[in-house]
């Protein structure tokens, strides 16, 4: 029976722009105001489709290096556009894209195996193409250091970051957080996982995990950056001890605070290092 507990639960989430089968802990969530930022939606032609976005930057006068910010299964859901906004506070041009709109959004849904079947079936060329469109779109602004492009993503957007990275030789930095390497996607003639791009990664690469997580365990992490070091001089891999999966995820119980400061301080250095050099 669905009650009316039940019902104030998702419009208070629903209000609050989070993805419902998140479920997060709103007192703890972390809240990025614009105060100093050009912030909001936009609209990217991918192909002969729109995806919408959510830009931040700083306000003042000048060109910023851009930073790709790639969901969880959830979408494009507050969370993600505050991360947009830390890094336009941190002085980057910042851009998140839906990369669901085509399949009707997800941060609807209550159901995550609803979700999950949703997610895994998008098929990786038009992940990569709509990436691509993000990232062609924030170079074409007046505001963006065009050559200066970093990808970063969380959980699905961590593997999805691993996929860009070795996709795009344009990108001058990546910073993957506890995404599977394992992780399939859709291709023909069959799927394409972190572990089959390692090799093409040559970009610096940043990958940050925790030693609870489940999936990617520590072994798979190791693996993972074996496979990247043989062919990457610039790879840095931190496994967070007593972190599981989505430690940054200030939102939800799986939040880990000071491997999230951490990984942020290490992240935001990354591209400063390597997108401002």
């Amino acid at each position: 029976m669905l009650t009316r507990r039940y019902f104030l639960r998702i419009s208070a989430l629903t209000a609050a722009g989070y993805a419902i089968a998140a479920e997060p802990i709103l007192a703890q969530a972390i809240r990025t105001d614009t105060t100093g930022l050009v912030a909001g939606d936009v609209s990217i032609k991918s192909g002969t489709d729109t995806i919408a976005a959510y830009e931040a930057r700083p306000d003042t006068p000048g060109r910023y290096p851009v930073v790709v910010v790639i969901s969880e299964i959830w979408g494009l859901h507050e969370y993600i556009r505050d991360v947009a906004r830390r890094f336009g506070k941190e002085g980057f041009y910042a851009i998140a894209p839906e990369m669901f709109q085509r399949e009707g959004g997800v941060g609807h849904l209550t159901d995550v195996q609803e979700i999950l079947k949703i997610v895994l079936n998008v098929p990786r060329q038009q992940i990569l193409q709509d990436l691509s469109a993000t990232a062609n779109y924030a170079r074409g602004q007046a505001a963006a250091l065009s050559e200066r492009v970093g990808v970063t993503g969380f959980c699905w957007g961590g593997s999805t970051t691993i996929q860009y990275a070795a996709y795009d030789k344009k990108v001058g930095a990546a910073v993957a957080w506890y995404g599977p390497p394992g992780r399939g996607y859709r291709d023909e003639p069959q799927p394409v996982s972190g572990f089959d791009v390692a090799k093409d990664i040559t970009c610096p690469f940043l990958g940050l995990f925790g030693e609870e997580d489940k999936n990617p365990t520590p072994e798979d992490v190791r693996k993972f950056e074996a496979m990247l070091k043989q062919h990457n001089p610039n790879v840095e891999i931190v496994i967070y001890p007593k972190a599981g999966h989505a430690f940054h995820a200030d939102y939800r119980q799986s939040y880990r605070a000071e491997a999230a400061k951490d990984g942020w301080t290490r992240c935001v250095g990354w591209f400063n290092r390597y997108l401002r050099a």
